[in-house]
């Protein structure tokens, strides 16, 4: 037995000293000093030694066990300090360096046109309303007197997902769908995203945004209209802004009007941004044309209303001096970073 002690304890000795690692140790740990043990095994073996030897044998298993658990410790000591200078070589931090900049988000141009124009239009009572992107045909353009064959389909060459249904080509469907409500009276703005055929360049694409506002009351006239593009292009653009409102044609107002306002680059004397012209078309507008109101549920003859369309890129090209759209989408951070 006692000769068993000393190989044990010579081996567990040398084992020790040769570990290369905290995992290696605790094996040899447990191999010796665990539940199923080399020494826990002797000590299990005691029954089987004579009575006199037995004090002799258990204190050569006690000092067997602590000198091993003492080389354990030690060697445990000596191979975490070892890992912790290691880890800190490579965790060294160098205290000239600049410090990391912490990168926060921020709204997209687009985000911040809109948000600002929305709160124009709520101070002044309007309501936000969304609706689908994804239309009837009936929404688009029947109820917004388009029917069939009418030319200015064309003009919105737009993609169909099958004969009655449409991405969407303007959010004017959501304003005839509040009419068909039939609650009065009637005072949304319809912002979102808008789909039509068209080519990418500078100022078009087959997907942008725009916000459409209607008015439907009792007794309201184009001079209600007119006050209130005025009061939104001078909030929205700045107080020196005037309009200028030109006679035009959409299916569903009329009378019809093509809004400019003073080129805020030059204040109306002329520049590269207005061609010279001193002036910048803005936005579409006019009266609700009687046969959208009926078409809707509602008497032309009780109730009139106004209606405008704004391209939401397009102010925000002219509100921050960007000459190309395709800026917007890009997500250049070199651009994006700029707002």
């Amino acid at each position: 037995m006692k000769e068993k002690l000393n190989a044990i304890r010579q081996a567990a000795l040398k084992q020790i000293e040769n570990a290369k690692d905290l995992d290696a140790l605790n094996d040899i740990r447990v191999s010796v000093l665990g539940k199923k043990g080399e020494l826990t095994q002797v000590l299990k073996s005691m029954k089987d030694v004579a009575a006199e030897e037995r004090p002799v044998i258990g204190q050569m298993v006690n000092d067997t066990r602590s000198a091993i658990e003492a080389l354990l410790e030690k060697e445990r000591t000596i191979l975490t300090r070892k890992l912790r200078e290691e880890k800190m070589k490579k965790e060294v931090i160098d205290v000239t360096l600049p410090g990391k900049k912490k990168m926060t988000g921020h709204r997209h141009p687009n985000q911040i046109a809109l948000e600002d124009l929305e709160r124009v239009f709520i101070g002044m009572g309007y309501e936000v309303v969304e609706g689908p992107e994804v239309e009837y045909d009936k929404y688009n353009f029947e109820l917004l007197n388009i029917p069939a064959n009418h030319p200015a389909k064309d003009e919105q060459d737009t993609f169909y997902i099958t004969k009655d249904i449409l991405l969407r080509t303007q959010t004017s469907p959501v304003q005839a769908r509040i009419m068909e409500t039939g609650r009065m009276p009637i005072r949304i703005i319809s912002p979102g995203r808008v789909f039509r055929s068209d080519e990418v360049d500078a100022t078009h694409s087959p997907s942008f945004h725009q916000v459409e506002g209607l008015v439907v009351d009792k007794g309201i006239t184009f001079a209600d209209l007119k006050g209130t593009i005025n009061q939104w292009a001078k909030e929205f653009f700045g107080p020196d802004t005037r309009t200028k409102f030109r006679p035009h044609h959409f299916p569903f107002t009329e009378p019809s009007a093509e809004v400019d306002v003073t080129c805020f680059k030059c204040g109306g004397k002329g520049c590269r941004m207005c061609k010279g012209s001193g002036w910048i078309e803005i936005l579409g507008c006019g009266m609700v044309h009687p046969k959208v109101l009926k078409d809707c549920g509602i008497d032309p003859e009780v109730y009139s209303g106004f209606a405008f369309g704004i391209g939401l890129e397009r102010v925000a090209l002219l509100k921050y001096e960007i000459d190309d759209m395709r800026l917007l989408y890009e997500n250049d951070k070199r651009f994006l970073d700029q707002f």
